[in-house]
């Protein structure tokens, strides 16, 4: 482990990085899934509502293309979808999650799509105007109308629990339809809100995948970072997304590397590894005589658990 590292682990030996977790327990693998062959045809969908990615396969009458919007069933409905692509190595799925398209939106659904859109806007309007008058602490994310259901979604976020069946009733009045009330968490509001991460690039979990694992502490310290809460959080204010997506490729990388702390005998001298860097592949280790080394992950040998460095 490097110095460095040790000293942002010491330096910020007080700071609670708990908050920063997930807190959604992990499901457990399903063996099903281990040997599930996915179809030869799966795209990849988007409801561009609230940025979900949704897997799904098409009947063999129909054809689509990416940047079509087809029609599907959702847990709220069936709703307008797009499609962004093939897929050949799904990640993250279960054979489950997979539905079947159910038709390639007409010219009709695309203009109707267009018209909830602006009543959308207004039902944003109003639904913060009944909070207000009902004086509840939440937070409205998104509105949503289904395209073939007279139905209409509110997101919001809130620090508690909510008690809201008196706006619920208070909304039913108001639209005539029926109501759904989603209360979300943090990084389901900064999926769907979007916006720029401290790597300058759009956030993960809006740009690139919402079917990323629960983020650890575990994950920031095997790949040698900072424990510092300002840089491994994002602007949700729980751990970067990076962090999961970029750890199983840490820890395999690993596997092949000497642990930091080891020591090892070479050019007559007894070395501690110090530090140790997938990325660039180096070693690097202090020696007693006072030299610091540092060497290229492809010069140390593991045979029978010891470590050596060959020449």
């Amino acid at each position: 482990m490097s110095e460095l590292f040790e000293n942002d682990i010491d330096n910020l030996a007080n700071e609670d990085l708990s908050a920063l977790e997930d807190t959604e327990i992990p499901e457990e693998s399903d063996s099903a899934a281990e040997t599930y062959e996915y179809p030869a045809l799966l795209f990849k969908l988007k409801l561009e509502y609230s940025c979900e990615g949704v897997y799904a396969t098409v009947p063999e009458q129909l054809s689509i293309a990416p940047g079509d919007y087809v029609i599907i069933p959702t847990r709220y409905g069936k709703d307008y979808a797009r499609v962004m692509g093939q897929i050949s190595s799904p990640v993250g799925i279960k054979p489950s999650d997979i539905i079947v398209i159910e038709r390639k939106a007409t010219d009709t659904d695309i203009k109707k799509a267009e018209d909830l859109k602006e009543k959308e806007a207004t039902a944003f309007k109003i639904f913060q105007e009944k909070v207000a008058q009902h004086r509840l602490d939440m937070k409205l994310i998104a509105t949503h109308y289904l395209l073939e259901e007279q139905k209409v979604l509110f997101f919001f976020s809130a620090e508690k629990r909510v008690d809201f069946r008196e706006l619920v009733k208070d909304l039913v009045s108001v639209f005539k339809m029926r109501i759904e009330l989603r209360q979300i968490g943090v990084r389901d509001e900064s999926r769907i809100t979007g916006g720029l991460g401290i790597c300058g690039r759009p956030y993960c979990c809006n740009a690139v995948s919402d079917k990323l694992r629960p983020v650890s502490i575990r994950m920031a310290k095997d790949q040698n970072l900072s424990l510092n809460s300002m840089k491994i959080s994002g602007q949700c204010g729980r751990l970067l997304c990076c962090l999961s997506y970029e750890y199983d490729w840490y820890a395999e990388a690993r596997k092949k590397l000497p642990n930091e702390g080891l020591k090892i005998f070479y050019d007559g001298t007894n070395f501690r590894v110090t530090e140790v860097n997938p990325l660039t592949a180096f070693v690097k280790m202090s020696g007693e005589d006072g030299r610091v080394l540092e060497i290229a992950a492809s010069r140390f040998i593991n045979s029978d658990g010891h470590w050596r460095i060959t020449t």
